[in-house]
């Protein structure tokens, strides 16, 4: 087996086993306070997917402009 393959089972592991106990800790939090993380929280993942997705077409419209083909 590759240690690309293994790595990446460990990182999906280690992901879920911490999402699972954010998850869990979360639980038992004062409203306010659970409240107040989940909102940063939706807030970083939203920047993050918007983020990604303006530099995805943002590659594209350079590729475009370079070669005048895309290549994907």
């Amino acid at each position: 087996m590759s240690s690309r393959g293994i790595r990446r089972r460990t990182v999906r592991l280690l992901m879920a086993l911490t999402l699972s106990a954010g998850a869990m800790s979360v639980n038992g939090c004062n409203p306010a306070v659970r409240d107040t993380l989940l909102a940063g929280l939706q807030t970083t993942a939203n920047s993050l997917a918007n983020t990604l997705v303006q530099s995805f077409f943002t590659a594209l419209q350079n590729n475009v402009s370079d070669s005048g083909q895309t290549t994907i």
